[in-house]
């Protein structure tokens, strides 16, 4: 009996799948994930912006102190090839001098207050400000931390800044302590070629792909290129962070660790769930909800 068109199609997709579906393989393993502990890592956003003014040596410093298990920071470029940490791609928001960053050497970035619009009572009160915090530089942080392990995510640039930065990895030997993350896909693509030993997290693209096959039980036909699926709780209306959709990544060998969870009935809900880590920008909450 001659087959329909459509049959036909239908053959060569159900043939196509086939061969997806023994062909895919979860994520590899990497020295960043391998531990023995079951506990949820506590990552602190910026260092704990809601405590400390963040990306600051003076938030590292002090995450680092009340037992955080990751310093998480955003990762810019100056006008003389420095690699700082700062959130936004100006300092507008958070010090009391304005600019791109990227038009400024590392000497002028220096000179502004990075404590300065910091506040936690809604601008009554600004306590960091002229107490000597700085906007730091991504070798100062490796030097004070060397141990710890990092979140760091690429942020908007003109000029590349993936060569040095793998370059500085490696002359830290901080390869099996890091955890680069960028929502630019090209970015992401330029890192892995560049410092393919290095983890990464989902760029855009990859964490919507997984997301929408997740909808509809696919996840097992995805061979992911990543780590980790460091999420929202929701995007663009859609729900992200469901049990199943945790259990869809754990079968893929990827670690989840959504952002940003600043309340301790959230933090439960995701413990419970079985996430991987929380980004936060309270590490203090998370830390007691732990008994740490």
């Amino acid at each position: 009996m001659k087959l329909k068109r459509w049959q036909m199609i239908l053959i060569f997709i159900l043939i196509i799948g086939f061969i997806l579906r023994l062909t895919s393989r979860p994520a590899p393993a990497h020295p960043y994930y391998a531990s023995d502990s079951s506990d949820v890592l506590v990552i602190a956003h910026q260092g704990g912006d809601e405590v400390w003014p963040g990306n600051t040596m003076f938030a590292f410093q002090n995450a680092a102190d009340i037992g955080v298990d990751v310093l998480e920071m955003d990762l810019h470029i100056t006008k003389d090839n420095v690699l700082v940490l700062m959130h936004d791609e100006t300092i507008d928001r958070t010090t009391n001098g304005t600019g791109e960053i990227e038009s400024m050497t590392i000497d002028e970035l220096k000179q502004f207050d990075a404590g300065y619009d910091w506040s936690s009572d809604d601008g009554v009160t600004f306590p960091f400000r002229e107490q000597g915090i700085s906007i730091p530089t991504l070798a100062e942080v490796f030097t004070a931390f060397p141990q710890m392990k990092m979140t760091i995510e690429i942020k908007k640039s003109n000029a590349s800044m993936i060569q040095p930065f793998c370059d500085m990895i490696r002359e830290y030997d901080m390869q099996d302590k890091i955890v680069v993350a960028s929502f630019y896909d090209d970015k992401i693509k330029e890192f892995r070629k560049t410092c393919p030993e290095v983890a990464t997290s989902s760029a855009k693209k990859e964490t919507t792909t997984f997301v929408l096959l997740s909808k509809v039980f696919l996840t097992g036909f995805y061979s992911p290129q990543f780590y980790s699926l460091q999420v929202p709780e929701e995007s663009s209306g859609i729900t992200v962070l469901t049990e199943s959709f945790i259990t869809a990544a754990h079968e893929r060998n990827l670690a989840v660790e959504p952002w940003t969870i600043n309340d301790e009935e959230t933090m439960r809900k995701l413990i419970a769930w079985g996430v991987d880590g929380i980004m936060t920008d309270r590490p203090d909450i998370m830390l007691e909800i732990l008994g740490k």
